[in-house]
């Protein structure tokens, strides 16, 4: 039994069978850690308490009692999902000793079903970036280059799922958090709907556009995360293939694609048409201008008041302005810095883009599926593959200098802001070795037929191979 190749489903059903116990899937994985330590997938990590909740496990299930359906799975947790038994710490200096009194209740729903928790994973400072270059943590390293980011900012989770650290895990997606790290790192990722998974415990950005989202290589692991944080169905069927409409948004997300991931991203539109996917090509009308008009101006007031609120309800000894001075990261350090002075977004401002500008997005986008009579939309979830560690402020596109965080979320960044799902698939790799997603967008609510589409779809691409460590 390969061990590393094991998804969270089939280490379950080996558990089950006898054939595995937790404990020595954790001791391998553990043992993967160690040596695999430099691509700093994780902040905080405690062997002995995974080990012990390991064969914890194992005893209850040699009892024959029930079980829950993860009982026993080692899950990697970004590192700020509030757990009352470890640091949560934002990725950021002010909260490195901030220790919750209990756990958020995305985490406490899988410690019920039976998941233990590996480690708590690296992230860009305060999940404010989409490099995991974390000026107080060091850099998360991508399993298919070390010297390239792995996306953020759950960029620890994407990791430690690529790398084969840990079968599964827990990111959370404000602008493309869960689903960008998800593409670079070769994985799958599932943005939910906004309000699905509650955000209560987690260190906050937006109320408005932030939600948890499970993370792993298979779309069949997403399902059963997915139905255990909600208490729905574990399991899906996949969608019929032949006749399933797909749009395809040449204009926005498809415009100045690197050519190598273009190539990529080209070959696995032809798999599904070849598949009996029919694929209907229709822009999604305005939808720059309806994004930017929402974006930043709600995420940005949002955050002031949000992690004001995280702060005094967690008695972490500081304010806004008090965590902001101790952020290590120059690039979180300056955008915060700019909303304690005149930067600051005016209320007004705030107030349109909720009422007016960001109803009309999402007007755009279920205008857009149902006119188009299409399930879902489906493009590139980044532009480019990994740029290199560093490259904080600008990368390179078609020989052109790009700001890296705008390039990045451009493609994710209009389904977080209309609240609606969105799931990241890996499709292939570039010649050069770099993993290329693509994303399926679905109406608000469309969670667990995304899923069931991502299932189908999943079968049409070649596996991505092992990175080689």
């Amino acid at each position: 039994m390969n061990l590393a190749e094991l998804t969270a489903t089939a280490a379950l059903a080996a558990f089950e069978r006898g054939e595995l116990t937790s404990r020595d899937y954790v001791t391998f994985l553990l043992e993967r850690c160690r040596k695999h330590k430099d691509l700093n997938a994780f902040i905080y990590f405690d062997a002995d308490r995974a080990l012990d909740a390991a064969s914890d496990a194992d005893e209850i299930r040699a009892t024959g009692q029930d079980v829950g359906p993860l009982h026993g799975l080692p899950l990697a947790l970004k590192d700020n999902l509030d757990t009352a038994d470890m640091p949560t710490t934002g990725g950021t200096p002010g909260l490195r000793d901030n220790r919750p009194k209990q756990n958020a209740p995305v985490v406490q729903a899988l410690l019920d079903a039976g998941a233990l928790i590996l480690g708590k994973a690296n992230l860009h400072e305060l999940a404010y970036g989409i490099t995991n270059n974390n000026g107080a943590f060091g850099p998360a390293r991508n399993p298919y280059g070390k010297d390239r980011i792995p996306g953020g900012s759950s960029g620890g989770t994407g990791v430690a799922v690529g790398a084969r650290l840990a079968p599964a895990g827990i990111g959370t997606d404000t602008g493309g958090s869960v689903r960008v790290p998800a593409a670079l790192c070769g994985i799958a990722g599932l943005r939910p709907t906004v309000g699905r998974y509650s955000q209560a415990g987690i260190v906050p950005i937006s109320h408005t556009r932030d939600t948890a989202g499970p993370m792993a290589r298979s779309v069949a692991d997403l399902a059963l995360i997915d139905g255990v944080v909600t208490g729905g169905p574990r399991s899906i069927t996949a969608a019929p293939l032949k006749g399933l409409r797909l749009g395809v948004p040449r204009g926005y997300y498809y415009e100045n694609l690197d050519g190598a991931l273009a190539a990529v991203v080209e070959d696995a539109l032809k798999r599904l048409k070849d598949a009996g996917v029919v694929l209907v090509e229709a822009d999604v009308p305005n939808v720059k201008a309806l994004d930017d008009a929402v974006s930043f101006p709600v995420a940005l007031f949002e955050t002031v008041t949000d992690l004001n609120m995280y702060l005094r309800d967690h008695r972490a000894g500081l304010d806004f302005a008090g965590l902001v001075a101790k952020v290590g990261s120059p690039d979180v350090k300056g955008i915060l810095g700019s909303l304690l002075g005149e930067g600051a977004v005016p209320e007004a401002a705030y107030r349109e883009a909720l009422k007016t500008h960001r109803p009309a997005l999402q007007a755009a986008y279920a205008d857009y599926f149902k006119k188009n009579r299409v399930e879902a939309m489906i493009f590139p979830t980044t532009p480019l593959p990994a740029a290199k560690i560093g490259e904080d402020e600008t990368t390179k596109l078609n020989g052109q200098d790009v700001p890296t965080f705008f390039t990045f979320i451009r493609n994710t960044d209009p389904a977080s802001n209309a609240g609606t799902p969105g799931l990241s698939l890996p499709v292939g790799l570039t010649k050069s070795g770099l993993p290329v997603g693509m994303e399926l967008d679905g109406p608000a609510g469309s969670d667990r037929s995304l899923l069931a589409i991502g299932l189908a779809l999943e079968a049409v691409f070649p596996p991505l191979p092992a990175p080689k460590l």
